[in-house]
């Protein structure tokens, strides 16, 4: 997998190295699932304890590192940040003149497509959205989830197999969601994951009421058998997959 001009040093061909800004609960899974497949982590920015913490415990050994250090040094650059924090980013990095020519970076929003890369495109890096359709923990358990998963894959044509193979060495599926389409993909997203909490919040709620103890133990098989008969009516109507929503943590990195 080439990228571009920026060094390899003594790694396999086709192997990258990763920087990931962003130790909430997307980021370092999604790193650890790239060391698996024999990628090099450069570094992590991680901002409060408990983010240092999960990098540590997730990707042991990984340097904590500035955003300004990792985008300098990585060939492939994971923008884990909450969606509303993700245009400043790229902007204030652009502005510092951080981005590198022939450097992948790669966000996992699914409310933004490739423009909000824009600021990194212009310097030559080559822009990609991954979305893991998945509702994040932020522990291991997420690695093997990963790989029942699927992940929405925007890009140019051109790179849109390398955002596909990056997809498949994690383990997931990759789908092709074009960059048009971004919106409506989370709106899909965003209704799935907002319907299913309120009202397994709402059903919780009311057999607490009822002193019922362990109110979500006690409905979990009802809800996931519900889901999956659910999910079946749904394959057989409009197709198969499920979505579900990445979610971050509040842990934002400094420039």
């Amino acid at each position: 997998m080439t990228t571009g001009s920026r060094p390899t040093g003594s790694r396999p061909s086709g192997r990258l190295g990763v920087g990931i800004v962003g130790a909430g609960h997307v980021g370092p899974i999604l790193g650890a699932a790239l060391a698996a497949a024999g990628h090099a982590i450069v570094g992590i920015s991680a901002v409060s304890d408990r983010s240092r913490d999960r990098a540590d415990a997730i990707l042991p050994g990984a340097p904590i590192l500035t955003v300004q250090e990792i985008v300098e040094r990585s060939e492939l650059v994971l923008l884990a940040v909450p969606d509303d924090q993700l245009e400043d980013l790229v902007a204030g990095l652009a502005a510092t003149k951080a981005w590198q020519p022939g450097q992948l970076v790669v966000h996992t929003s699914p409310v933004h497509g490739l423009g909000v890369l824009d600021p990194a495109r212009a310097a030559g890096g080559i822009p990609l959205a991954i979305h893991p359709a998945l509702t994040f923990t932020g522990t291991t358990i997420d690695l093997v989830r990963l790989r029942d998963s699927y992940c929405a894959v925007t890009a140019p044509g051109p790179v849109l197999p390398i955002g596909q193979a990056l997809v498949v060495e994690m383990g997931a599926e990759p789908i092709v969601v074009d960059d048009a389409d971004r919106v409506r993909y989370a709106e899909a997203v965003e209704t799935a994951t907002t319907f299913s909490s309120a009202i397994v919040s709402q059903s919780v709620g009311i057999l607490r009421e009822l002193g019922v103890p362990d109110p979500g133990r006690v409905i979990a098989p009802l809800v996931r058998s519900a889901m999956d008969r659910a999910l079946g009516v749904a394959d057989t109507s409009v197709g198969p997959g499920t979505i579900e929503v990445a979610s971050f943590d509040d842990d934002v990195p400094p420039l």
